[in-house]
């Protein structure tokens, strides 16, 4: 465990079924320069000096295939449950959340976001220790635009204000808990991220931290083309 004692869990879900990829095999299980992307991402986690345990959030029909040929083949010792999760991504947190034990924060992370690092998981770390909410994202490069359901511009942001979300998502566990136990009493429709939850469940302030460009999520078939040539360039 960490120097300072505080167990901090990680919680990395891969149950989507990857529809918007286009094929039969599940995005977090299609392979990148021979290893399955999920590999790439439990790889960090699993070398970070900050993460006590990593609690996977699978497929109910995958269990046994992660458990032999990811966690078991590449070594992943952190890997303390493979949790079973729901169909919308919201339920796979929570099934994940409910698996903690004695956790003091959490961090929650998208299976196919292979490219997080080190470094993002210490600066979550630190701002959720200090806030306890910590979200990863990176200002907005374009001009955003609002458009209603006619198709016409409503509303320009400031773009200095304006933020993609990534994960991780870091929390003091005892508040994303008790938001998503809240959020089960609730019309779960629209919830995307899990800051959201908290902030629509929850009465603490939303703080985001840097994150990177690099930290993309793998969705379509051309994300999978930019990941490649993201590894060309690392080794």
């Amino acid at each position: 465990m960490a120097a300072n004692l505080e167990k901090c869990t990680a919680v990395i879900v891969a149950a989507g079924s990857g529809r918007r990829m286009g094929g039969k095999v599940s995005k977090q299980f299609l392979e990148l320069k021979g290893r399955p992307l999920l590999a790439y991402t439990l790889d960090v986690f699993q070398n970070s000096q900050r993460i006590d345990e990593i609690i996977l959030v699978v497929g109910k029909d995958t269990t046994d295939y992660v458990r032999e040929n990811i966690v078991e083949k590449y070594g992943y010792t952190k890997v303390s449950r493979l949790v079973i999760g729901g169909a919308e991504r919201y339920e796979s947190v929570y099934a994940g959340l409910l698996a903690c034990v004695d956790s003091d924060y959490v961090f929650i992370h998208d299976g196919v976001r292979p490219f997080v690092t080190g470094d993002i998981i210490e600066r979550g770390y630190q701002t959720a220790r200090q806030y306890g909410t910590a979200v990863c994202a990176v200002q907005a490069k374009d001009t955003i635009k609002i458009v209603n359901e006619k198709g016409v511009v409503s509303e320009t942001p400031i773009r200095t204000k304006v933020w993609s979300v990534q994960t991780p998502q870091v929390f003091r566990y005892d508040l994303i808990r008790k938001a998503y136990d809240t959020l089960q009493m609730f019309d779960k429709d629209g919830i995307t991220d899990d800051a959201m939850v908290l902030e629509e469940m929850g009465n603490s302030d939303v703080h985001v931290f840097q994150g990177d460009y690099f930290n993309i999520k793998i969705t379509t078939p051309e994300d999978l083309d930019i990941a490649e040539r993201f590894l060309e360039k690392k080794t």
